[in-house]
């Protein structure tokens, strides 16, 4: 039987989903901004290493399919769209209400409203037909699903055959010193600063929590090897404190 966990605390799977639905209500208006605080403001150079792989599968001359899924804001389906919008269409979808609004409100909305489609939808049910989408990417989001290895066959499902997908999400730290310097930086400073920033030290704690509890690299490949997956890789990110896992459906 599979167990589940917000943060140190064991769950239903029930409570897992409510929970974390709380803590993402609660960051929605701060959510770039927690992203900087827990990544050092280098997440937006790992969303660009990001966004510039999806770009290199994109052929010039047919239709692009993509689903970004936990999406948040919006900010790397729209730093996609200002890159290159032609004959692309992009799915945005995030179980939190609330940051679908965030998404809606930014300004980039109304500009790329033609190439859209945003819906509230959880990655362990997604809403769209098998084999329909050329690539998906999650963005530190992964972590928070209940069912990982649910949402893993999921994605498989709705990526077209020669599909890829893609994840990005924070990681086990790989080089050593750093793991030390970060590990206080987690415990100590990141929830003061939620607190301060925020007014919302528990909700940082649990981000904190479930950035350790995450699988290590080699066996979160596994996991995607596991739904179906083939030619998975992973490319660590600041020596790991993140890391981009890209896998195709072949």
């Amino acid at each position: 039987m599979n167990k589940f966990y917000f943060g140190e605390e064991e769950v239903s799977k029930e409570q897992k989903v409510r929970l974390v639905n709380d803590v993402f209500d609660s960051v929605s208006k701060k959510y770039d901004l927690m992203n900087d605080i827990l990544s050092f403001g280098t997440h937006r150079i790992w969303k660009d290493i990001l966004i510039n792989m999806i770009i290199s599968m994109k052929s010039s001359n047919k239709n692009f399919s993509y689903l970004d899924l936990a999406c948040g804001t919006g900010d790397i389906a729209y730093k996609l769209l200002k890159k290159n919008s032609k004959k692309i269409d992009v799915f945005m979808m995030d179980i939190n209400d609330q940051m679908i609004l965030q998404a809606k409100q930014r300004k980039e909305h109304k500009k790329y409203i033609g190439n859209l489609c945003l819906a509230v939808s959880d990655a362990e049910n997604i809403p769209l037909v098998s084999k329909s989408m050329d690539c998906i990417t999650i963005a530190f989001g992964i972590r928070n699903v209940a069912s990982v290895d649910v949402a893993l066959k999921e994605i498989y499902r709705v990526l077209k055959y020669g599909g890829k997908f893609l994840c990005l999400e924070f990681s086990q730290i790989e080089l050593s010193g750093m793991d030390r310097f970060y590990e206080f930086y987690s415990k100590n400073i990141i929830p003061e600063l939620g607190n301060i920033i925020a007014d919302d030290r528990g909700s940082y704690k649990y981000l904190i929590e479930s950035i350790k509890n995450f699988p290590k690299q080699d066996e979160f490949s596994d996991m995607i090897n596991n739904a179906g997956f083939t030619n998975t890789k992973y490319k660590n990110l600041s020596g790991g404190i993140a890391a981009i896992h890209s896998a195709w459906k072949i």
